[in-house]
């Protein structure tokens, strides 16, 4: 056992007390200078990872004990925060416990249990600065030019003009931090057009959470030196002349995943051929950085801004019809009861026949003539996948997979970047079966580099916290459902039924929705926990390369340990630096999804600056103690602010989540229709207020 192991080890079997370095050395027997300088540097490095603290007395003993965790700092535009720690739930910090930690940063909390129940938190370090840089608005006030920052949570800024900027209002600034107190000081770097230019709000949001469009130039060189040959190599499969063809939205550019199958006796050979760019990206190179970096694609409204150079992700890495390319292939035996009875992971060498869309599957599964009078070879072809994603659906409801049918927005823009629609997204059953299918290829690479013990990454999902499980169960218990059973140990089986209880209602988006604010968040790891969500003991990424890096790195554990002779030797050091990789993934999924919420939050505003006055249903998403929110069809949601009902004094209920009129008792609760009026709508604060409406009934 290695020193590090050992101190954690007699500390966490309690059969040693908190002790200095001093005490340490005496008891471990490492007093000489060599070995105490060794003991010295091991405990540092263990603070340094906050496995231990160090208490007033300088006696080391371990965070949890001491109350002490690290997480991620969320801060919300009224200046408290929370830190999403690994276990457990958020840590709520109050303004004054967030000292110069900023949105977005990794930070040490210590959190305090107080006399009344409820948990709060003070930051003590940050680990680490997630913001270098900030953008603002230059606006004229008070008879000067004032940068404004773009995040009313920074409030007053410091800004340092460079000689060589001329600026105008309107104009949107990057800015770099000079320093990290309070107020903030930052300097302007770089222009990137006017406030009303095309794009411009979209790409100020981007670039305020470190997504940058454009590549370095090491990287892109390195791309376009990429060899645009594919041979056939030692090692590979010919699948050139198997009937493959690819499903995608009619707009995807980056197509990395492709499917086959053939029926064999009762069992079908399902074929999942995924875009291998681990033979193009290679390890420790520019490229590899840069989409270590990057960690994901990122999408939004009319963009995407890739994890790899274009020419790497819609050239020789994507799927396009009648082009060779290399792959990895999951080819699985699927049974009727929808079990994988045998399966082969093999490099590849594929040639998709067709590149299909989603419309036009669906179309063919539902028996559209015109559909099929067009791709008649593939009409027993989509009849076999859709026979085979039922017998995998089938296996997967059975084991408790939960299908949260979260409702998205879909938003149409115009050439200059207005707004012309927005649309609640449709899944239909072309979208659900390549769903299925990719949830099978990586349950299936899951199995067998946990079996074949080989490091790798995994995607987990643990298990809900008891607490919110509590608070959902009370939730549903207001909407008419009774949750049965200890709520220490859900089962995903028990949340499944909740849903199907309420499809088809009107409530079911809010339970849908409140369901997955009460699950831990699914993330990275090198440990195979399993996942709660789908149900499943071993789940990974592995069928998106092009746009997840934890998928390249499964791709290039595959290539290390199962088709090459293993380097057994390099294992240990592997792993280690797993965990790093699963960190840094983990945390730029967070970022590329908060960047996309506030992009959609912030066009969805834009949309309803145009309908001011407009009349619409729908049901009341959350109440509060200030009102409740309306969502309406098109996954919009406004507020209608306590102060507007004007009817009654309404007081918040917060045991029954609900808002009672004192005198008329009329009651406003969650999955509640209702009628409103769109009040107002703000583009740079991302908000929409609503009135109520009340029925004709009740206005007579």
């Amino acid at each position: 056992m290695n020193l590090r192991l050992k101190i954690v080890d007699l500390l966490e079997s309690r059969e040693v007390a908190p002790m200095t370095v001093t005490e340490w050395a005496e008891y471990l027997g490492m007093t000489e200078d060599q070995m105490y300088v060794e003991l010295e540097q091991t405990l540092n490095k263990l603070e340094e990872d906050v496995i231990l603290v160090r208490s007033k007395k300088d006696r080391y003993l371990l965070a949890e004990d001491a109350g002490v965790k690290k997480g991620v700092l969320s801060i919300n535009p009224k200046g408290f925060g929370f830190v999403s720690v690994d276990e457990g739930e958020d840590v709520y910090i109050p303004i004054d416990g967030i000292e110069t930690a900023m949105h977005g940063d990794e930070v040490v909390v210590r959190i305090f249990q107080r006399q009344n129940g409820t948990t709060d938190g003070e930051i003590i370090r940050i680990i680490k600065r997630n913001t270098s840089q900030i953008l603002g608005t230059i606006r004229f006030i008070k008879k000067k030019l004032t940068f404004v920052a773009q995040d009313v949570r920074l409030g007053f800024v410091k800004f340092v003009y460079p000689p060589k900027m001329k600026l105008v209002e309107g104009h949107v600034v990057l800015a770099k931090i000079l320093k990290h107190e309070r107020p903030l000081l930052v300097e302007g770097v770089e222009v990137l057009g006017h406030i009303n230019d095309p794009g411009v709000d979209i790409l100020a949001v981007l670039m305020e959470y470190d997504i940058y469009p454009k590549f370095p130039k090491e990287a892109l060189d390195m791309a376009n030196s990429v060899s645009k040959d594919v041979v056939m190599e030692d090692g590979r499969k010919d699948l050139t002349h198997q009937l493959t063809i690819t499903i995608d939205g009619e707009d995807a550019k980056d197509l990395d995943d492709a499917i086959s199958i053939e029926k064999i006796g009762e069992k079908y050979r399902l074929g999942v051929h995924i875009a291998d760019v681990s033979y193009y990206v290679k390890e420790n190179s520019p490229l590899d950085h840069e989409a270590f970096n990057r960690g994901t694609s990122v999408y939004v409204v009319d963009r995407v801004v890739p994890m790899l150079p274009h020419v790497l992700s819609n050239g020789i890495c994507s799927l396009n019809p009648n082009e060779k390319r290399y792959a990895l292939s999951c080819i699985m035996d699927i049974e009727l009861n929808g079990e994988v009875s045998d399966y082969q992971l093999t490099p590849s060498v594929i040639e998709s026949d067709y590149r299909m869309t989603y419309t036009n599957v669906n179309k063919m599964i539902h028996g559209d003539e015109q559909a099929k009078n067009q791709y008649p070879q593939l009409i027993e072809m989509v009849e076999h996948m859709a026979d085979c994603a039922n017998r995998i659906r089938r296996r997967r409801e059975s084991l408790g997979a939960i299908d949260f049918e979260m409702e998205e927005a879909k938003i149409l823009v115009d050439e200059q970047g207005h707004i012309s629609q927005i649309l609640k997204r449709e899944r239909f059953e072309a979208e659900k079966l390549i769903e299925d299918f990719m949830v099978c290829a990586n349950e299936t690479v899951a199995k067998h580099t946990r079996w074949s013990h080989v490091p790798s990454l995994y995607r987990i999902h643990e298990v809900p916290s008891k607490k919110k499980m509590q608070a959902y169960a009370k939730i549903v218990g207001l909407l008419g459902y009774k949750m049965k059973g200890s709520m220490d140990d859900v089962k995903p089986i028990a949340l499944q039924k909740i849903l199907r209880h309420f499809e088809g209602h009107d409530e079911f988006p809010v339970v849908s929705r409140m369901m997955l604010r009460s699950m831990m968040k699914a993330k990275y790891d090198p440990a195979p926990i399993g996942h709660f969500g789908l149900g499943l003991e071993d789940y990974t990424h592995f069928t998106s390369p092009i746009r997840r890096y934890p998928d390249l790195v499964v791709h290039r554990m595959l290539r290390k340990y199962v088709f090459q002779t293993p380097e057994l030797a390099n294992m240990a050091t592997e792993e280690e630096r797993l965990k790093g990789i699963a960190e840094q993934s983990s945390m730029k999924e967070r970022n590329a999804v908060d960047a996309e919420r506030e992009i959609e939050d912030m066009k969805k505003a834009e949309y309803m600056e145009d309908h001011i006055g407009m009349i619409a249903d729908g049901v009341i998403s959350g109440v509060t103690k200030f009102g409740f929110f309306v969502e309406l069809s098109n996954t919009i949601e406004g507020l209608v602010h306590i102060q507007s009902l004007e009817d009654d004094y309404y007081e918040f209920d917060a045991q029954s989540m609900r808002l009672r009129g004192k005198n008329t008792r009329k009651e406003f609760r969650l999955g509640q229709k209702v009628r409103i009026k769109v009040k107002a709508a703000n583009k740079e604060q991302r908000t929409v207020d609503f009135i109520y409406l009340p029925a004709r009934k009740e206005r007579k």
